[in-house]
């Protein structure tokens, strides 16, 4: 093993870029665990709240896009707002993408065993030592796909949402099919209507569906790993495939929410709870091709721990490669061309965290994985909005340049930024106190591992070590010495402020 031949460059497609980007939101897995909970808090209005929290999530997209031409990073949002901001706020958007999907490993892999064990054997679905071994058994399984090379995560991604992707145009056709003419709720303009909302509904709407979206940002931690990736300047295929999975997802949300509105009542929405999809399943078709709904939100969910584990392992390695973590994290396998030991952490973490929770009943698992979520709302809204006010910031004088670059350079993002610290402090008091603790606190003990970070590149320093220069990511990708360029030329450092 060796931590210097690096990643596996010029490996994925603009095509595999978007796969990558529509898996990590998990649309089938989203929809399965979120919509009763979406339409609890806002009914019919939730086709609404989807489509406008869309244009958010959309103006961070291009956030994201647009630092990305920087230079291409595997810490993606993390490297981009040090570049921008300093080494800290960089540090805390890294730290912020890593705590969530730490949370997040539980939040899907008890899912996705609760739904394994329904179609093989549903009695043990409730039986909390067999549902966490499941979720063990899988983790493990896809563990060891991320961390056997990134072309074996592409193909298995493409396999596992082609499959979805079948199975929920099924629903939506035969819904369509069966529903249009007589839906439970009447479609009406009111449901995306500005004037329908009330503040109160829409930031409930909006906190509820940011987590549907969540996840298309796994292909800017891919970029130095897709073709082109490394030419600054015109979009990369990283960057198009953000851009068409962001829009798919958008257009896919609305459908999938108009169909579950004129399928279901809301009682049946209720009653379904995770099991949206499911319930659908079981209007449209007899049984056994119910089940298929069941297998959708298995392999969904499945695919959203996949691109989990990469945004993670690649974030980490980044931020141990720059020194902000410690460099044994950056360590890269020879042959596989991963980042092998930051992906053993996360799995490490998701296996003790299911350990931990085998000894508690089905009843108080699924009450902590409401808690975990909400949590993740807080940090998504937290690493997110640092990206957009580093690309509005970064890139303010293309207010002088015309309205086309001023909207989607910076006001776009900026607007999605501010949107979403207004919906983390909205919900805070909102939350139960364990959510803020979860949610917050994770945040702020990151203030453990970057204090170490300083004295490490302290001690470095004093022996002649390294410079402690921040950047982004170099093309030798070296380990552990605190500075990342960009291959010819050194962005600024910390010590030299913010700004372009």
């Amino acid at each position: 093993m060796s931590d210097k031949k690096g990643l596996a460059r010029n490996s994925l497609g603009a095509i595999e870029s978007v796969i990558m980007g529509i898996a990590g939101s998990a649309p089938a897995f989203s929809v399965a665990a979120g919509t009763a909970t979406l339409v609890t808090a806002v009914g019919v209005l939730s086709v609404g709240s989807l489509f406008y929290c869309g244009f958010v999530m959309f103006g961070i997209m291009l956030a994201y896009i647009h630092l990305s031409t920087i230079a291409p990073n595997a810490g993606a949002a993390y490297a981009w707002v040090g570049h921008v901001f300093g080494r800290t706020l960089g540090f805390f958007t890294g730290w912020g993408l890593l705590t969530a999907s730490i949370i997040f490993m539980v939040s899907a892999t008890i899912p996705a065993a609760t739904s394994t064990l329904s179609l093989i054997s549903p009695e043990l679905a409730k039986n909390t030592t067999w549902v966490t071994a499941t979720a063990a058994i899988w983790l493990t399984l896809v563990t060891i796909v991320v961390a056997k090379g990134i072309k074996h995560s592409s193909y298995t991604q493409m396999t596992l949402t082609g499959l979805e992707t079948a199975v929920v145009f099924a629903l939506i056709i035969a819904a369509f099919v069966r529903y249009g003419g007589k839906p439970v709720h009447v479609p009406s303009l009111a449901w995306v209507s500005p004037s329908s909302f009330t503040p109160e509904l829409f930031a409930a709407g909006a906190l509820n569906a940011l987590f549907l979206y969540w996840g298309w940002d796994v292909t800017m931690n891919l970029t130095e790993e897709t073709k082109e990736g490394r030419q600054a300047g015109a979009l990369s295929p990283a960057s198009k495939g953000a851009f068409w999975a962001m829009a798919s997802l958008i257009l896919f949300y609305c459908i999938i929410m108009l169909v579950v509105l004129i399928v279901l009542s809301d009682a049946e929405i209720k009653d379904a709870d995770t099991g949206v999809l499911a319930a659908i399943a079981d209007k449209l078709f007899p049984r056994p091709w119910g089940y298929l709904a069941v297998l959708a939100t298995v392999l969904s969910t499945i695919g959203t721990i996949e691109t989990q584990l990469l945004q993670f392992s690649r974030s980490m390695f980044a931020m141990a490669r720059d020194d902000m973590l410690h460099p044994r994290y950056a360590k890269i396998h020879a042959e596989w061309q991963t980042p092998w030991v930051a992906t053993l952490v996360i799995w490490g973490l998701g296996v003790l965290q299911l350990f931990v929770w085998s000894f508690m009943n089905m009843n108080s698992v699924n009450e902590i994985l409401a808690v975990n979520n909400s949590a993740i709302d807080f940090q998504i809204c937290f690493y997110m909005s640092l990206a957009g006010f580093a690309c509005a910031w970064h890139y303010r004088d293309k207010l002088k340049t015309g309205a086309y670059s001023a909207v989607s350079f910076v006001l776009w993002p900026l607007i999605a930024a501010l949107f979403m610290v207004f919906i983390a402090i909205y919900s805070i008091p909102t939350f139960p106190v364990i959510t803020d603790v979860i949610g917050i606190g994770g945040i702020v003990i990151g203030i453990v591992p970057l204090c170490l970070s300083g004295l490490r590149r302290a001690r470095k320093a004093r022996g002649g070590q390294g410079n402690g220069k921040l950047g982004v990511a170099s093309q030798e990708q070296g380990v552990g010495n605190g500075e990342l360029g960009t291959g010819r030329s050194e962005l600024i450092s910390s010590e030299e402020g913010a700004g372009p």
